[in-house]
């Protein structure tokens, strides 16, 4: 039966914890949080940032992002896909808003001393994130560092130091 929490979410308000590798932390409204959600289209995340934390490169293979600074200046881009390749950048202050378009490698990175915050909106339900690095160097099983060592025109012994970290 449907009820009315299943259109509300608390929460969002709160800073997450940042203490991690990349110093930053995405709270995600979707529709596994937020049922009614569901057929709508739409989600939102609350992304904080440590001073120079990121949002590492990422993709959502499901979604548009449209992405506005609440607190902090944030360096955002994004990348198109082959065989152009081109960067798009801009840094962003408090009030600010960037368009991520559905599927395109993007990123965003805190370029100020203190914590900053965004809050995205995303054209799904269910916009999926595959985290570049992740994907690539810490899937299960792993990628075979010969397969890695030619994508990334380095030696085996590079990967396998990367894959450690993952």
């Amino acid at each position: 039966m449907v009820k009315a929490e299943d259109f509300t979410f608390r929460g969002l308000n709160k800073m997450g914890d940042t203490n991690n590798p990349v110093g930053s932390n995405v709270t995600q409204v979707n529709v596994n949080q937020l049922p009614g959600l569901n057929t709508f289209g739409i989600s939102m995340v609350r992304i904080g940032y440590a001073p120079y934390g990121q949002n590492a490169p990422h993709t959502h293979p499901r979604a548009t992002e449209i992405l506005v600074v609440i607190e902090g200046s944030l360096l955002v881009g994004f990348v198109t896909s082959n065989t152009d390749n081109k960067l798009f950048t801009q840094r962003l202050e408090k009030g600010d808003v960037f368009v991520f378009p559905e599927g395109l490698i993007d990123f965003q990175q805190n370029v100020g001393h203190g914590n900053a915050v965004a809050i995205a909106a995303l054209s799904s339900q269910n916009p999926g994130a595959i985290t570049i690095a992740n994907a690539v160097f810490g899937s299960d099983p792993k990628i075979s560092d010969d397969i890695l060592a030619k994508a990334f025109q380095v030696d085996k012994e590079v990967i396998d130091k990367i894959q450690s970290n993952f």
